[in-house]
């Protein structure tokens, strides 16, 4: 579905391409096309104004995750229940490279600046060190660069990268934020931690805002709560939503904008 957020909140169009659950949907960087991933294992790219497909094609796994290229507006990546991930042209339909990890699942994936790297969080958890839940990998070679980025027994079922700074934050289902260097050899800030808000087992996502300052997450108690960056400190908290608020996230253009959605699927937006 598409919504008229800023002016009447109506639906303005919805697409109807897929015939199981939708799990992944991205705008494309002009803002005319969408791209759609989820459990019946197909990549749809829709146009907006049309509702046809320029591109659709079936992936082998079902979709959980999915990124265009920072920087090459035809290259996408997918992730889901898989061991593999795999880059996309959409302009041939078909697959130019495959990273392959022993995972069961990707959660979430992240472009670094530039995007000659990424990150994949997983589901990797071992008993005594969490080897693999956060994997960094070299976009051309499909070599993993590290697996030994984060060593908590938590899984991070959300990456977000700082709009200024070499930096990015990883949720954990420990209930908190983990705040990483996005250069090699991508080191942990173990004097910041973003805690008081609640994962739960939850995909809650989190988002910095766009001038940085702002760290921003949801919460399985329905909350939305806002961190200083710099201090690691709560600013305020919302009370959102009744159910577990897995989503919120800034208006690209109108920063006093925000968006939150539920478990139960409803959105709201916020002044």
């Amino acid at each position: 579905k598409v919504w008229d957020a800023v002016d009447t909140g109506c639906c303005l169009n919805t697409y109807c391409c897929h015939s199981c659950a939708v799990r992944a949907a991205r705008w494309s960087s002009c803002g005319r096309r969408i791209l759609s991933g989820g459990f019946d294992s197909m990549l749809h790219l829709t146009d907006v104004e049309t509702g046809k497909q320029i591109f659709s094609s079936k992936n082998e796994f079902r979709i959980s995750a999915l990124k265009f290229h920072p920087t090459e507006s035809n290259i996408l990546i997918c992730g889901g229940f898989s061991p593999e991930v795999k880059a996309w042209d959409i302009r041939t339909s078909k697959v130019l490279r495959v990273y392959k990890a022993a995972v069961q699942q990707t959660l979430d994936i992240l472009f670094l600046p530039e995007g000659r790297e990424f990150l994949t969080s997983t589901d990797a958890v071992s008993r005594d060190s969490a080897d693999r839940t956060i994997i960094a990998w070299d976009f051309q070679s499909a070599a993993k660069i590290s697996n030994q980025i984060f060593h908590e027994r938590y899984t991070c079922p959300s990456l977000t990268l700082h709009p200024k700074e070499s930096v990015f934050v990883a949720q954990t289902n420990g209930n908190y934020m983990a705040l990483f260097s996005a250069q090699r050899p991508y080191r942990i800030n173990k004097k910041k931690r973003y805690e008081g808000h609640k994962v739960e087992g939850f995909a809650v996502g989190c988002e910095f805002s766009p001038d940085g300052t702002l760290l921003l997450t949801g919460s399985s108690d329905g909350k939305v709560f806002f961190y200083n960056y710099h201090t690691a400190r709560i600013i305020r908290t919302l009370s959102a939503h009744k159910e577990a608020c897995v989503s919120a996230i800034f208006h690209p253009v109108l920063p006093s904008l925000l968006a939150t959605c539920d478990w139960t699927g409803e959105i709201k937006i916020w002044q």
